[in-house]
């Protein structure tokens, strides 16, 4: 054979598997969800999946940052890769369900205008999910980070900032197309009400370099907590119901009742709730109060699927953990602790006491996750 038709042959050959490489991909993107569609049952009581009609309990983690501390947005785009890994790597543990935190200054360029490439790469996201048989929970509107939250964003009055955060999930819920694999959208972490907005601004407290809560307005006027926070949660899911009328919305908060026990929910009481699909709440029992967390739970008890949506031995120890989870019973359809991109073995490796902790409990969920 001449060299001519060597190099003919080789080329032919090439442009072959790209053809068939293309052809496939094709193929993957056409292909059905392997997830189905995530719902509350008819009585209201819990989750079941249709079209099949069974009964889901939800149990996963947050994937909120990497052992560095970035965000998911700080490396998706270089590090896609090591995304992929870490989904595998919560599969592992036994987990059906991973919460994503979106940062409002990596999806919005301005009030009115979104990131186009952040969207895309979060239609990636829901597509990695769904493979992996993991449900999202996508939590949105953060400022964890100050440096990436705009100027502009800040500058808002509290009507603007409203509009700019109804905008923020009309883009989110168009990126995800209405995708099983997102079990539900929770407007924000940890909302409140109240404080001294004068002095602490729209995101009172740090914790690591982060600011979790974040306040509605710096504006009360006579306005009621309940006021501002029904007016508050009919906007932002009447701008997802314009786009997407089935995927779960609900809202991660502080449980009160655990600071507080005679408080009631706000976000969750009569005036405000009602167009919540499910509770979620976020619970840290401390030390020597397994009970006390689990009489504040029952609060949230609102005739609503409940899920606590943030979880981990952070103020107690690992067995008094796992007896908080243990004692909740089959009441709770939702447990969501948190992973942090290293293994159960790469905790170990570490050689300290924070990994050490990690790895124990790490393994405390994988083995209760075959039971749940």
């Amino acid at each position: 054979m001449s060299m001519t038709s060597c190099c003919i042959g080789q080329r032919s050959f090439l442009l072959s598997c790209i053809a068939l490489q293309t052809a496939l991909v094709a193929s993957s993107a056409a292909a059905p969800p392997r997830l189905e569609r995530v719902v509350v049952s008819e009585d209201g009581s819990h989750f079941v999946t249709v079209p099949s009609g069974e009964r889901l309990r939800l149990w996963g983690v947050n994937y909120d940052h990497d052992d560095e501390g970035r965000l998911i947005e700080d490396y998706w785009h270089d590090e896609w890769e090591t995304v992929v890994e870490d989904f595998g790597e919560i599969r592992a543990l036994g987990g059906n369900v991973v919460r994503i935190h979106l940062q409002v200054g990596r999806f919005l360029t301005a009030p009115d205008k979104a990131n186009a490439e952040n969207l895309s790469q979060l239609t990636r996201l829901v597509e990695l999910a769904d493979s992996a048989s993991l449900y999202l929970n996508l939590t949105g509107l953060g400022c964890y980070h100050s440096a990436d939250v705009p100027a502009w964003y800040n500058e808002l009055d509290e009507a603007a900032r409203w509009r700019a955060q109804a905008f923020f999930w009309t883009e989110v819920a168009k990126a995800c197309d209405g995708h099983p694999a997102v079990f539900c959208y929770d407007l924000m972490n940890e909302p409140i009400i109240g404080g001294n907005p004068e002095q602490q601004g729209w995101t009172p407290g740090e914790l690591g370099g982060k600011h979790f809560v974040q306040r509605l307005t710096l504006t009360p006027g006579d306005r009621s907590r309940e006021e501002i926070a029904a007016a508050w949660v009919k906007q932002l899911t009447s701008a997802i119901r314009e786009v997407d009328d089935k995927t779960l919305i609900t809202v991660g908060v502080i449980p009160w009742a655990h600071v507080f026990p005679k408080a009631k929910p706000l976000f969750y009481g009569p005036q405000v709730g009602e167009p919540l699909d499910f509770v979620s709440v976020h619970f840290y029992p401390k030390q020597g109060e397994v009970q006390q967390a689990l009489d504040a739970l029952a609060v949230y008890q609102v005739g609503k699927p409940l899920v606590v949506e943030e979880t981990f031995p952070l103020s107690c120890s690992l067995e008094e953990q796992a007896e908080f989870i243990e004692r909740a019973g089959d009441e709770i359809d939702g447990w969501i602790s948190f992973y942090w991109g290293k293994t159960i073995e790469e905790n170990r490796a570490a050689g300290d006491l924070k990994g050490a902790i990690i790895a124990s409990w790490l393994e405390w969920l994988r083995e209760r996750a075959t039971t749940r």
